[in-house]
């Protein structure tokens, strides 16, 4: 299948590479935050806060087409909102940490719409071409740029197999205090750390759940009594690029 056509001053304010306070949060490392409890859900439930990242969990998600709605882009508008993302009216250089796109099976000529984003490889090629280390994958599997310590290269964006990292080439301004961005790095799909380590869910999630379509699920991979594993038991999924082994955490049904 293939796609169809379809560092400024500002960020020095936000995490240091030391301890640093962050809205209620505590940074005692790049991608380890420690939180105060919020509302858990039953299956994102944050970890204790004695505790750091580990590999016990390995978040990921399951899309189905299906329930995709063509022409809906509630997902997209949750994501740039939740972490402001904001367009500068150039669809080809745009940050974009999810976006809709189209696929053209070339045999049947079936078409089919479906979110595209980071999709969190347990072997992500991005982290292995950094020169620095600002890309790297926490031990739950959520892959992460470090804003301070990104020189822009973007060799990552070029080993990205699905084109899901975007290069910030404007000041950015009015910032979310859990989302630092800055002009001249590169960024991704997070996730949604800042609701995960809450026990929250994805801004997507919400969104498309909201709207009434349910095609996203996020939980757990590594737990089999969470919702994700129990329905990923059951049916058909595949990942995008399954050639390149890259055993992504995002997968998707009835594509």
């Amino acid at each position: 299948m293939s796609e169809a056509p379809v560092q400024d001053q500002g960020r020095r304010q936000f995490i240091s590479k030391g301890t640093a306070l962050l809205a209620g949060s505590l940074v005692v490392a790049p991608g380890v935050i420690l939180h105060s409890l919020g509302n858990a859900q039953a299956d994102t439930l944050p970890r204790p806060l004695d505790e750091p990242v580990t590999a016990k969990i390995r978040w990921g998600m399951l899309i189905d087409t299906a329930k995709c709605a063509d022409g809906c882009s509630k997902c997209v508008d949750a994501c740039h909102s939740e972490h402001g993302v904001t367009s500068h009216d150039r669809p080809q250089t745009d940050a974009q940490w999810i976006r809709k796109v189209t696929l053209k099976d070339r045999q049947t000529q079936k078409v089919t719409s479906l979110p595209m984003l980071c999709q969190h490889c347990e072997k992500p090629p991005c982290v292995d071409v950094c020169p620095t280390s600002a890309s790297f994958k926490r031990a739950d599997g959520i892959v992460l740029v470090d804003k301070h310590i990104c020189i822009g290269c973007r060799y990552c964006m070029m080993a990205c197999p699905y084109k899901a990292r975007s290069f910030i080439h404007e000041a950015v301004t009015d910032q979310k205090p859990h989302t630092p961005r800055g002009k001249g790095t590169v960024e991704s799909c997070n996730f949604c750390v800042n609701r995960i380590d809450h026990g929250g869910q994805p801004a997507c999630v919400e969104a498309c759940d909201a709207a009434g379509h349910q095609a996203m699920l996020f939980g757990d991979l590594n737990n089999p009594d969470s919702t994700l594993s129990k329905t990923l038991a059951t049916i058909s999924s595949t990942a995008l690029r399954p050639e390149l082994e890259l055993n992504p955490g995002v997968r998707y049904q009835n594509l």
